[in-house]
């Protein structure tokens, strides 16, 4: 939403700096994103004049201009088809930088000629898209007038963030209705005047879908004269970012901004039969004013004659039924429509417009009569006419409920001391009626407004003096505790959590938070996208599913960082998965994805593969306390992990982590470029830990020198070797502390389907010294272990 300063004067008289306002927008709640002044940007630029012009004699297309400026008359050459004599123009010297071409003006030739500055377009200052020709001034300016003044630029342009709760803002009068409750000045928004109907309205308009558009108001106008809009309106149009169109249209995009009223004008000899409010038709379309057709289904409101559809309700008007320079007669409509069904169409068509915007949000209900007055008394004086009777069809939405309001509240929620005689000026500043409840009652019945449909108990009528008193105001103070107090211990499932993302974060990974919704297809490549994970009213059309994993929005993230230069990006995010099966449904994970490019030299490291992310998917559960001896590894995956190069871990039935290669396929399908590692932990898979003592078990003290004993084992081809590790492990749990593979051999020397693993055993004396008996016992475990595990035998 823009603004400029000096429209906001015309509805707050006020002596208060632009700092000030702003300042005072901040503390009442609005968000100013921005104070621009394009006066700054277009301070070299002045009114010049054409003296003569005349054929270059070197080009075609190009004329050469004796042009008065302020620096006296100078020869400029200008490629524009309207450069004529007489024409008033923006003139830039040498040395002034254009925005719109990004250039610096130098004294350079053209074709020949010299040209000493250049005669500018508005495209080329920024001001609008129109590149046909240069600027056409108001031929009284007078030469060397700053451009700014005479556009009417010189003049900060405010842009704030409007929530969604709050709609009046999207209008000055709003704004200058809270500037005014805060004390910054007085607001002088002008009355609206009837206008009087001199005759019944020959064109009859209707509503049939009352829950999609309550009340419907329309006004013939005869007699009217279209053309371009006067130069102010045109002004304050281009300041804040609108292009004119003709005086009709500039008269409501004004109020659309003014009052956070839109509207619409239809031209009236284009309509057929009764002009009606209805919901959509299979097989319905219209063509748009922004020049698309649209589709139009059951769940849309459109408005429409007895031939057709001439728009959609509270968003986009047709092309068919618009108005232009030959329009003589004009129906104005201005209506109140359903907040919910606008905003889910303007989702379906991807089509957000001034109107739509505020329609979502839901308009002033009690300003739909006033708003087609004001629209009336506009046109009359811009353009002429004889307006008819007002006609409304359907009924206004009835005004908010009354609160009875404590104004002591504000001490108890707020915790700052207001008089009520203050509290009820600020509501009364604020457009709320506040009444005593009876003569023994401190309490008030209050009335919102017809534009505050947010307010809706006490506690916001607290937020709304709290707002206006300051929120500087409120004090520093601790909620109260209970005595004895004492927060509650964290979960099992929190802890863990807590574990793995510092562990993952001290691997080198970094932690990204992205969306728990992403889109169907991305859901559907990584094993997810049922008609069950569809979210009903998505944020966006791109994020319509609860995601089965948060690998596609990290891999997305990491080949953001790789379009940007860095190839080498770690990322990980702890946070839910979604299935929509009974045992899954919402679980604890984290996922991480390495999509790692070392640099092309010969001290780099090698590229990591899948033994990496397996190291650190052990790293991260022996962190978190996972029985990472009992684990078991197989192959299994779901389909968006690449087959051969991707491994699952195991505890009994449960998956506890997957990790590899994510398969090309998916990727593609994501558009990420392979290859990329990834891993993901359910941390909800993992069994809940043994209780524990309250004491630590002393630290052992080993005096004695460890010894390692090597072994091969002649086992089938597809025989896990993590099996044999596992197995000698555990042959002699007291004396066996570690077992690492050394060596896997396939040759001419195996039988075929056979390969040989070697391991290192690692034994570690406790009380004595081991005899050579006592290890070649505890040898015969070992292999006892491993031949009754997996059916391998010592290899001769």
């Amino acid at each position: 939403m823009k603004f400029t300063l000096s429209w906001l004067k015309e509805h707050l008289a006020t002596d208060a700096s632009i700092d000030a306002i702003v300042e005072t927008m901040t503390m009442t709640g609005l968000e100013v994103e921005s104070v621009e002044n394009a006066g700054e940007k277009l301070k070299a630029f002045t009114v010049a004049r054409i003296i003569s012009a005349a054929k270059h004699p070197n080009a075609d297309k190009l004329q050469v201009c004796q042009v008065e400026t302020k620096l006296g008359n100078l020869e400029i050459v200008c490629g524009a088809p309207n450069a004529r004599a007489g024409l008033v123009t923006a003139f830039a010297p040498i040395g002034t930088y254009i925005p719109g071409s990004g250039i610096t003006l130098e004294p350079k030739p053209v074709r020949g000629v010299v040209s000493n500055g250049m005669l500018c377009s508005g495209a080329e200052l920024e001001l609008d898209t129109d590149a046909d020709g240069i600027l056409e001034l108001d031929p009284e300016l007078k030469v060397g007038t700053p451009l700014a003044e005479a556009l009417g630029l010189n003049d900060p342009v405010v842009d704030i963030e409007v929530t969604p709760n709050r709609p009046d803002w999207l209008g000055v009068a709003g704004i200058a209705r809270d500037l005014a409750a805060a004390g910054v000045g007085k607001q002088t928004t002008k009355p609206i005047l009837p206008a009087p109907g001199r005759y019944p309205s020959p064109q009859k308009v209707a509503t049939e879908a009352p829950h999609a558009c309550a009340a419907f108001a329309g006004r013939f106008i005869r007699g009217v004269k279209n053309g371009p809009s006067p130069g102010w309106l045109q002004q304050r149009l281009r300041a804040i970012g609108q292009k004119p169109i003709s005086a009709l249209v500039d008269i409501t995009n004004l109020i659309t901004h003014d009052r956070a009223r839109p509207l619409h004008v239809y031209d009236a000899a284009k309509l057929s039969g009764v002009v009606r409010a209805r919901m959509g038709r299979e097989g319905e379309s219209f063509k748009a004013l922004n020049g698309n057709v649209y589709n139009v289904t059951p769940a849309m409101c459109v408005i429409a004659d007895d031939e057709r559809v001439l728009g959609l309700g509270g968003i986009i008007g047709g092309e068919y039924s618009g108005v232009g320079e030959a329009t003589t007669d004009i129906l104005v409509e201005c209506a109140y429509f359903d907040p919910a069904i606008t905003h889910q169409t303007g989702r379906a068509l991807t089509l957000t417009t001034d109107a739509q915007y505020r329609f979502a949000r839901g308009v002033d209900s009690g300003f739909v009569l006033p708003g087609i007055e004001l629209a009336t008394r506009m046109i009359l004086d811009l353009c002429g006419g004889e307006p008819s009777e007002v006609t409304l069809a359907g009924e206004l939405p009835a005004a908010p409920k009354p609160i009875t309001f404590d104004p002591d509240r504000v001490r108890q929620l707020a915790g700052i001391d207001v008089k009520p005689t203050r509290v009820r000026a600020v509501l009364k500043d604020l457009g709320f009626e506040a009444s005593a409840e009876g003569q023994s009652s401190k309490n008030f019945i209050v009335q919102p407004p017809t534009w505050r449909r947010d307010v809706e108990g006490p506690a916001d009528l607290v937020e709304e003096v709290a707002r206006i008193e300051g929120y500087d105001k409120l004090p520093l103070a601790d909620p109260p505790r209970a005595a004895g107090f004492r927060p509650p211990p964290a979960s099992v499932g929190e802890s863990r959590t807590r574990l793995a993302r510092r562990a993952a974060a001290a691997l080198g990974y970094n932690e990204a938070i992205t969306w728990s919704f992403c889109s169907r297809a991305q859901a559907q490549s990584f094993g997810g996208g049922g008609e069950e994970m569809l979210v009903a009213n998505p944020i966006a059309s791109d994020l319509d599913c609860m995601r089965p994993t948060a690998l596609p929005q990290l891999l997305a993230a990491a080949q953001r960082n790789a379009d940007r230069g860095f190839d080498d990006a770690r990322l990980f995010e702890a946070g839910p998965a979604y299935s929509s099966t009974q045992d899954a449904g919402q679980q604890r994970t984290l996922a991480a994805v390495w999509r790692a490019r070392p640099p092309r030299h010969w001290r780099a490291a090698p590229q990591p593969d899948i033994f990496d992310v397996k190291r650190d998917v052990l790293t991260i559960l022996e962190a978190i306390g996972a029985p990472v001896a009992s684990l078991q590894t197989v192959s299994d995956a779901p389909a968006h992990w690449r087959p051969g190069r991707t491994g699952a871990l195991k505890l009994g039935p449960k998956v506890i982590a997957y990790y590899g290669e994510i398969h090309p396929r998916a990727l593609k399908a994501i558009n990420v470029e392979a290859p990329a590692l990834a891993f993901e932990i359910f941390l909800d898979a993992l069994p809940a830990p043994r209780a524990r003592g309250r004491t630590k078990p002393p630290l052992e003290k080993l005096d004695l020198q460890p010894l390692t004993r090597d072994f091969a084992f002649v086992v089938d081809d597809g025989a896990p070797a993590a099996d044999v590790v596992r197995a000698a492990l555990g042959a002699d749990k007291q004396l066996i502390t570690d077992v690492a593979l050394f060596d896997v051999y396939r040759g001419e020397r195996m039988a075929p389907g056979k390969k040989s693993l070697a391991i290192e055993v690692t034994l570690q004396p406790r009380d004595k010294t081991l005899t050579e008996a006592e290890i070649e016992a505890v040898s015969a475990k070992i292999v006892s272990a491993v031949m009754k595990s997996t059916g391998g035998v010592l290899r001769g």
